[in-house]
């Protein structure tokens, strides 16, 4: 079973070597990694570039967006099973993706996701939220779950029979896809009880109170355009969520 794993990146030559060598560390043996980049002007390609081919595909040009260079990643992937990595991010262990892939052979399923933890953007090793996802059960999308994002692995067949990242979205366009994906189309999923990925603190939809409002009404639009109808609170039970992994 092949896995691909792509890296978006935007002038981030801070943190993206630590991406970059924790997927290369992985004990999995058949790895694609793909970094696709938005014509950085930091020194970011020069750091890509200098992998050389341990990097199986690497493209920078300009894009319209986050979701819209994560596209481009998905239809450049040629594994079975496709997966992310961002910049600012690293692997728990290098086991990681041996574990997905076991996953995968021992559910059957068509996609899967695990734990995930916040950590320090100064220190990776100073963990300051826990998101421990729990069995998936359809009834939870209404009460503001989702699985994080980062930990999501999908099988590229389903990329392409139920469509890719919806680029009218600014900040909820994961959150639209698995609300598409797992509620309204129903495909398998298995969850994996461990901490996948590390994501530093400073996500786009998490930098200011201004942000977070428009990604909660954004959370609620991934409804409508999908048909769907929540519950009157779950566009309020979904950050009241975040706040429970502090604990």
């Amino acid at each position: 079973m092949k896995i691909s794993i792509i890296t978006i990146v935007y002038n981030n030559r801070e943190t993206i070597a630590d991406a970059i060598e924790s997927v290369l560390a992985q004990t999995y043996p058949d790895i694609e990694y793909i970094v696709v980049d938005g014509q950085s002007t930091d020194g970011t390609v020069e750091l890509v570039q200098s992998y050389g081919d341990r990097i199986s595909k690497f493209i920078s040009e300009k894009d319209a967006g986050l979701y819209d260079a994560i596209n481009k990643g998905i239809r450049l992937a040629t594994g079975d099973v496709v997966g992310l990595l961002h910049s600012d991010d690293l692997f728990e262990s290098r086991d990681a993706i041996k574990a997905v892939a076991a996953a995968f052979r021992n559910n059957g399923t068509e996609s899967i996701y695990a734990d995930l933890v916040y950590v320090s953007r100064q220190d990776a090793g100073k963990v300051i939220r826990n998101w421990k996802s729990g069995i998936y059960k359809k009834n939870n999308f209404l009460y503001g779950w989702m699985p994080p994002h980062p930990t999501f692995y999908v099988k590229r067949e389903v990329y392409e029979r139920l469509g890719l990242y919806n680029t009218k979205f600014r900040s909820a366009a994961d959150y639209e896809l698995m609300l598409r994906y797992l509620y309204k189309e129903g495909i398998s999923t298995a969850y994996v009880p461990e901490v996948l990925v590390r994501m530093r603190v400073g996500g786009k939809s998490n930098v200011t109170l201004a942000n977070r409002w428009r990604a909660n009404q954004e959370d609620f639009r991934a409804w409508q355009v999908n048909g769907l109808k929540p519950r009157y609170y779950t566009r309020f039970l979904k950050p009241i969520r975040k706040l429970v992994q502090f604990l």
